[in-house]
């Protein structure tokens, strides 16, 4: 196999020793059919075979556990990382936090972002869903609901509703980005007030709407869900 050219390999003269050996050992991976967990080579081995020094491949290393492509485990190797959103979610967590004074922009974009995936996706959850029975979606909601009555916030459950609302949908894009922003979403809420009862209240019954809605078939009423599901958050951007 030959890991200096591939699909990342670039011809540009002015690309770096350390970005030639970040492409081709992506290359490698992908041309080895390679998953998350499976064995890289050793810096050693992966200096030979792509002629470049030891301080290129440890760059080109780095940064790759920096985007979680390649996860170093000390005393063990090299190996697959889990690709996942985790760098872009740290990236927009720190921009909220970066400037004093605009954390509650920051958390309105994030906000908007979310309610618009979540609007754009209803006709493929509908689809999803229609007629579709799942007991553990529905204890999920049921405990929402409780733990609102008492006062409680939900944050755990909140996300297994959406990552079990997605589940389904063929996309998984789609889930991996809605995952991304419901994590940079509940890193940043506590900078915020907390709660008012009616607002956590209000959550839950949106939930369960927008579960009532898909499994009926009905798209706009899974719309005006959504809608509902981030106004009592929308409400309290709008009083911080």
């Amino acid at each position: 196999m030959d890991m200096k050219r591939g699909a990342y390999a670039s011809t540009s003269g002015t690309t770096t020793q350390a970005t030639s050996a970040m492409n081709s050992i992506k290359d490698y991976i992908l041309q080895s059919h390679l998953q998350p967990g499976d064995p890289l080579p050793t810096e050693s081995q992966l200096c030979e075979t792509l002629g470049m020094s030891r301080s290129s491949v440890r760059e080109a290393v780095r940064t790759l556990a920096a985007l979680d492509i390649v996860e170093v485990r000390h005393g063990h190797g090299m190996f697959v990382g889990q690709v996942s959103m985790r760098p872009m979610v740290e990236s927009l967590v720190f921009r909220g936090l970066l400037k004093p004074g605009d954390d509650y922009r920051s958390l309105r974009e994030v906000v908007q972002v979310r309610r618009t995936l979540d609007t754009a996706l209803a006709q493929a959850v509908v689809e999803a869903w229609q007629g579709r029975e799942d007991p553990a979606i529905d204890d999920v909601v049921d405990q929402m609901e409780a733990l609102a009555e008492r006062g409680e916030t939900f944050t755990d459950q909140d996300r297994s509703f959406h990552r079990m609302l997605l589940a389904p949908v063929p996309n998984q894009l789609f889930a991996h980005l809605m995952e991304a922003f419901w994590a940079v979403h509940t890193l940043t809420v506590p900078m915020l007030d907390a709660p008012r009862p009616e607002d956590i209240v209000n959550t839950a019954k949106a939930h369960r709407a927008m579960l009532q809605a898909a499994r009926s078939g009905d798209v706009e009423a899974y719309r005006e869900a959504v809608v509902a599901h981030y106004e009592p958050l929308a409400n309290a951007l709008t009083r911080s």
